[in-house]
């Protein structure tokens, strides 16, 4: 049986000054939002966060942000939050550009163990500058390193005692392949139930990859929200 944590704070324990984090999620939509707050009320900083954007100023890993808890964002999409955009201007926040598909392949390799691979995204453009690239089949390719963390916070929807996990719609988007590329994984869920509960085909997130549970009530955010004149 996996540890099962009663307190946020408790879960995000391990979590230590310095480390390099995965934090699942696309937008607000999928993020372990409370264990996201846990952590807010550490004193943990220096914290290198791999996640495809960084929440927005008062929600997700954007205040972390504000807490200045974060020294580098490894990300895709960084457009919603001022914040974020205040700190990388002044010199305070260090950022990694990262085309999407490649950030999620990069996570899926660090996950499978493979250490790189080439991808055709980027080449030609300041992203490649400096960087090995190759010919294959006359075409030119660029290429990246697989990405592991420390640690993995991810959302769930349902769990086992066992530690296996489904997710719910948008959900399964960084969430499976950063819980299989964090040494140790974290999972905030909805709800877990007992061994043998779940439908073994519909198991997205095997027991082995994770290595501790809790249950969360999550608050529905949108994060931009369009309403008729």
């Amino acid at each position: 049986m996996k540890t099962i944590y009663t307190s946020f704070e408790e879960a995000v324990s391990g979590i230590k000054d310095g480390m390099t984090m995965m934090v699942g999620g696309f937008g607000l939509v999928g993020i372990p939002e409370n264990l996201i707050l846990g952590l807010r009320k550490t004193n943990i900083k220096d914290l290198t966060v791999i996640s495809n954007n960084c929440g927005v100023d008062d929600w997700g890993l954007g205040i972390l942000l504000q807490n200045k808890q974060i020294k580098k964002m490894i990300s895709s999409y960084v457009g919603e939050n001022k914040e974020f955009e205040r700190q990388v201007l002044s010199g305070e926040l260090e950022v990694q550009l990262v085309p999407q598909g490649s950030l999620a392949e990069k996570i899926r390799a660090g996950g499978a163990g493979i250490p790189a691979f080439y991808t055709p995204a980027g080449v030609g453009t300041p992203i490649a500058e400096g960087r090995e690239t190759r010919e294959f089949d006359g075409k030119e390719y660029l290429l990246e390193e697989g990405l592991t963390a420390d640690v993995s916070l991810v959302k769930a929807w349902k769990a086992d005692k066992l530690g296996n996990l489904v997710y719910r719609k948008t959900a399964q988007n960084f969430n499976p392949m950063m819980a299989a590329a964090g040494k140790v994984t974290i999972a905030e869920v909805e709800e877990i139930v007992e061994v043998g509960e779940l439908n073994p085909n519909e198991i997205h997130t095997p027991s082995i990859y994770v290595q501790g549970l809790i249950v969360g009530k999550h608050e529905k955010r949108i994060e931009r929200l369009t309403v008729r004149d």
